[in-house]
């Protein structure tokens, strides 16, 4: 039977684990959900949610109750008389991921008859009132049996092995080892009648002494043994009671499969083991066992009664609201592995690329890795070069340099052709005395310079045109520029004209390299723009290359 017991017990493990095996699931539960986390831990969850603590809080987590059914076996001095089964119910409440606590309620039944008759039954104050010896002190040959009703209570902890899992977020099924104390109640019955005698002799007769067979001698004694369970058997009157029936002390422990069948509903397949104080659940304190020095080689040895049960059972879980399923369904590896692979919460450090010549552009991506200092460079880290003749614009100090006037110097100058009519014009000039500076100059269109606002800069286009301006005064030697600032309203605007005015000649003088004697300084003229600073042909006209500010205490910065 034991044997048989244990085929079944492998074959439901296997059946309910190949189902689980398609059940896995992905991730448990959001970590950052605060209506998940009781009110005791919500301080826990803000500072972890502020990266102020590293680990998150346990999250509130449902019950499981469930009820089971299934096979008992008992180990007693009397063989069982099989088969026999239980139920029982469990409520259980997960501590952390790993253990949990499981109240559970069993109704057993167990029944035995042994295959050996016996005459030693004489500290049996209930067999011996139903056979009594006869007058010379002998005992009739009678044959053991009982059934016993069990009723036990039990509070086990529940260890959690299969739930932490580095290579899986989650899966389908659990194992758990359990055990714990509880109280057990029980009444025993035996079959004891004297009508039974004649039968139990029979049986003797047809089976001597021989084990080989007893299952032929069970079967013969179920025949005799027809009547009712109809005598209560002996019991322990020395310890506590409960309404009139024993009441003991029990140690269980066992090991279960769990299978998930949805978040709510699994299955388990459980074996577990009770281990009694007492020796009369099967009604038989004393066991008779063979010793060749004892009294007819026979003596009578105490031993403490056990049973166990190989269960199936349905959990289903409640207080589902605001909760995670049960822990010991959660691999707690699973918030550390997904924060790894998919970062919500860390605090991650900016990353730090080289850029080794210091341009705004990482050296993986950066074409030109020695771009000098200070050079403005485009996307792929390269120099920018507005006009394109190949000096950068932080060396070149004519920065549209017109295609046609290129190459240019290394300072990206280029020398511009002149025009046909320059040429023609150059010859007249030099044919007919001219050139003493008394005649026009043909330096062609000249700029004008806006600022904006009250400002006196030059922005970056105004000194590109300043520099296009330069160009043609190196390329005519003999031409003056007459450089004119509007705004005579009030001492203010006359001075922010000069300042304007000012800073044009300067530029050309300073970092143009024109002559200073080759400009005519007019400021606070009328007829302009206020903002504008115009660049006319001033050769033959005469006027002063500076002029001293008219009113210095209003000069712009």
């Amino acid at each position: 039977m034991a044997s048989k017991k244990l085929t079944l017990f492998i074959g439901l493990l296997c059946l309910f684990m190949s189902y689980a095996k398609a059940q896995e699931v992905g991730s448990s539960y959001d970590i950052r959900d605060s209506s998940l986390i009781p009110t005791k831990r919500l301080a826990q969850h803000n500072e972890f949610l502020n990266n102020a603590y590293p680990f998150p809080a346990k999250p509130r987590n449902e019950w499981e109750i469930g009820v089971k059914g299934g096979y008992t076996n008992g180990f007693t001095s009397v063989p069982n008389w099989g088969p026999t089964g239980g139920f029982g119910f469990t409520v259980r409440k997960a501590l952390g991921y790993m253990f949990s606590l499981r109240a559970e309620y069993d109704w057993i039944r167990l029944r035995g008859l042994s295959y050996q008759y016996t005459q030693a039954y004489a500290k049996n104050p209930s067999l011996v009132q139903t056979y009594p010896p006869d007058v010379a002190g002998n005992f009739a040959p009678i044959f053991y049996n009982y059934r016993s009703t069990i009723h036990e209570l039990s509070l086990q902890g529940v260890f959690s092995i299969h739930n932490v899992n580095f290579h899986k977020a989650k899966v389908g099924w659990n194992m758990y080892l359990f055990g714990g104390p509880g109280l057990m109640t029980y009444g025993t019955l035996y079959k004891a009648d004297q009508s039974y005698l004649a039968g139990y002799q029979t049986v003797i007769n047809e089976f001597p002494e021989d084990s080989k067979h007893k299952g032929d001698i069970r079967k013969a004694l179920k025949d005799v043994m027809t009547g009712k369970w109809n005598a209560i058997a002996e019991r322990d009157n020395t310890g506590s009671k409960l309404g009139g029936v024993p009441l003991g002390f029990v140690g269980t422990m066992g090991v279960g499969f769990q299978f998930k069948l949805s978040t709510r509903l699994n299955i388990s397949v459980e074996e577990k083991f009770t281990f009694t104080g007492s020796g009369l659940i099967d009604g038989q304190q004393w066991q008779n066992n063979y010793v060749p020095s004892a009294p007819n080689g026979i003596a009578q040895t105490s031993s403490k009664d056990r049973y166990n049960m190989v269960s199936v059972g349905l959990n289903y879980n409640i207080f589902a609201k605001h909760a995670v399923e049960p822990l010991w369904w959660i691999n707690p590896l699973d918030y550390a592995y997904n924060e790894i692979n998919a970062p919500r919460h860390m605090k991650l450090p900016k990353p730090v690329l080289d850029d080794t010549d210091g341009d705004g552009v990482t050296d993986q991506f950066d074409l030109e890795p020695n771009t000098p200092k200070g050079c403005p460079v485009d996307s792929h880290g390269v120099s920018r070069d507005t006009d394109g003749d190949g000096v950068p614009d932080c060396k070149d100090k004519e920065l549209i340099t017109p295609t046609q006037c290129q190459p240019v110097d290394a300072d990206g100058v280029g020398k511009c052709p002149d025009p046909q009519c320059c040429k023609d014009l150059r010859a007249y000039i030099d044919s007919n005395g001219v050139g003493n500076g008394h005649g026009k100059c043909n330096v062609g269109d000249l700029p004008s310079i806006t600022f904006k606002g009250r400002t006196v800069s030059l922005s970056k286009d105004n000194k590109a045109l300043l520099a296009t301006t330069a160009s043609k005064l190196r390329d005519n030697p003999n031409c003056k520029i007459a450089v004119i600032g509007y705004g005579e309203s009030s001492k203010a605007a006359q001075q922010l004209s000069w300042d304007r005015v000012n800073a044009v000649i300067n530029y050309l003088v300073e970092k143009e390299g024109i002559s200073s004697d080759r400009f005519i300084f007019r400021y606070a003229q009328s007829g302009g723009e206020e903002n504008t600073v115009d660049l006319k042909d001033g050769t033959g006209e005469e006027g002063p290359n500076t002029v001293p500010a008219p009113h210095p205490n209003l000069r712009r910065k």
